[in-house]
C-alpha cells in the first residue's frame, strides 16, 4: 500500500498475518474470533486507518448489521438503562444499534419505523405490543424481524422478552392493601395510547377485586409521564374531600413528582400518604423519602433482547418469548394504616 492509497481489507489482512475472511469475521462477528487474533486486526486496522465499506458490504451481504430500537421518551431514564445493555450485547455480536423515539405517539412510532426499515434496519426492538396491525403486517412484508419488550403476553404469537406489568402491579397492589390501606388512587399515562400502563391499571383493579374491594373507588389520573405532571395530578388527587391513603404512580417519575407536590402541600410521606412508584430507576433510591417500588429487570431485559435478535439474524435461531420477574422493593414512601 502506498502512502497515497486507500487502505483495503487485503492490506489489514496482511498487516495482521490472517485471512480477509478473518477480518471480515472481526468486523462483523467479533465474538467468534480468538481475543488475540481479534487485537491483531484491530491494531492494523488503527495502524493503517482502515475504515470499513459498509455500504458495499450490505449491498453484497444484503445486510446492514444495523437494529433499529424505538423507544417512547428520551426525556428520563425509564428506558436507557436497558437500551445501554441492548447496545452492549448487540457489540459483543458485531451488530450496531439506531435509537429514535415517539413521543408516545403512534403516528410518529410508524413514522420511525419506516424509517428504519428505509435505512435498511436489519430487525427492530419495538416497546409493548400496542400499534395498527398494518404496522405489523408491513414489517412481516419487508421480512423485518421484530423483538418486542417492556411487555410479556403468553398468549400473543409475537415473540417478547420483558415482564408482565398487570400481574407486577397486582402484585404490589395487593401487598398495600393487605397494609390496611382501602382509599386509594392511581396516577398514569393514557391507557388507550400505551398498553403497559393500561396492564398496570388493570392491575390495580384486580388486587381490589380479589380483596373484595369495589374498583370503581379507585380515584383515577391520567397524564403524560413528567415529574411536573406528576405533581399536578398528586395535587388534584389531595384536593379531593375524601383523599386516598396510597397513590400508586405508572412510573417512579411521576412519583417523584407527587412526593415533591406533598412537600409543598405540607403532607408528610407516608404517615399523610403513602406513595408507591413503578421501575426502580436510580431516582427512587435517591429521592426523599427513598422511594417503594417495582423492580423491573431493566439490565437483563436488554441484554436478553440483544442476545435473541442477534442471534436469530447470526445464525437464525429463533426468538423464543421470555418472561422475567419483577419484585416489589419496599422503601420509606409506605406504611400500614
Amino acid at each position: 500500500m502506498t502512502s497515497q492509497s486507500t487502505p483495503t481489507l487485503q492490506d489489514v489482512a496482511d498487516a495482521a498475518n490472517v485471512s480477509t475472511a478473518t477480518v471480515s469475521r472481526c468486523l462483523n462477528f467479533p465474538d467468534k474470533v480468538a481475543p488475540e487474533t481479534r487485537q491483531k486486526v484491530q491494531d492494523a486496522i488503527a495502524v493503517l486507518g482502515y475504515s470499513p465499506n459498509f455500504g458495499a458490504r450490505a449491498m453484497a451481504a444484503r445486510r446492514t448489521n444495523t437494529i433499529g430500537a424505538i423507544i417512547p421518551t428520551m426525556e428520563n431514564a425509564i428506558f436507557a438503562r436497558g437500551l445501554e445493555a441492548f447496545q452492549k450485547e448487540l457489540r459483543k455480536h458485531g451488530f450496531t444499534m439506531l435509537v429514535a423515539s415517539t413521543g408516545y405517539q403512534p403516528k410518529v412510532e410508524e413514522e420511525q419505523i419506516r424509517s428504519l426499515v428505509a435505512r435498511g434496519a436489519d430487525a427492530l426492538l419495538l416497546i409493548g405490543y400496542q400499534r395498527d396491525p398494518e404496522v405489523y403486517r408491513f414489517l412481516e412484508a419487508q421480512g423485518v424481524p421484530v423483538l418486542l419488550t417492556w411487555a410479556f403476553d403468553p398468549v400473543s404469537a409475537r415473540p417478547s422478552i420483558g415482564f408482565d406489568n398487570k400481574a407486577a402491579m397486582q402484585e404490589m397492589a395487593g401487598k398495600v392493601i393487605a397494609m390496611g390501606h382501602r382509599k386509594l388512587a392511581l396516577i398514569s399515562a393514557d391507557t388507550g395510547l400505551n398498553d403497559r400502563a393500561a396492564a398496570r391499571y388493570d392491575g390495580v383493579l384486580r388486587a381490589m377485586s380479589i380483596a373484595g374491594l369495589d374498583p370503581a373507588q379507585l380515584y383515577f389520573e391520567e397524564t403524560a409521564y413528567g415529574i411536573e405532571e406528576g405533581a399536578a395530578a398528586f395535587d388534584r388527587l389531595m384536593a379531593l374531600p375524601d383523599r386516598p391513603t396510597a397513590v400508586f404512580c405508572g412510573n417512579d417519575v411521576l412519583a417523584v413528582g407527587a412526593l415533591r407536590q406533598a412537600r409543598a402541600l405540607g403532607l408528610c410521606v407516608p404517615q399523610d400518604v403513602s406513595v408507591i412508584g413503578f421501575d426502580d430507576i436510580e431516582l427512587a433510591q435517591v429521592a426523599y423519602p427513598a422511594l417503594t417500588t417495582v423492580h423491573v429487570p431493566h439490565h437483563e431485559m436488554g441484554r436478553r433482547a440483544g442476545q435473541a435478535l442477534a442471534r436469530h439474524l447470526r445464525d437464525g435461531e429463533p426468538m423464543v418469548p421470555m418472561q422475567l420477574r419483577t419484585r416489589i422493593i419496599l422503601r420509606d414512601t409506605l406504611i400500614p394504616v
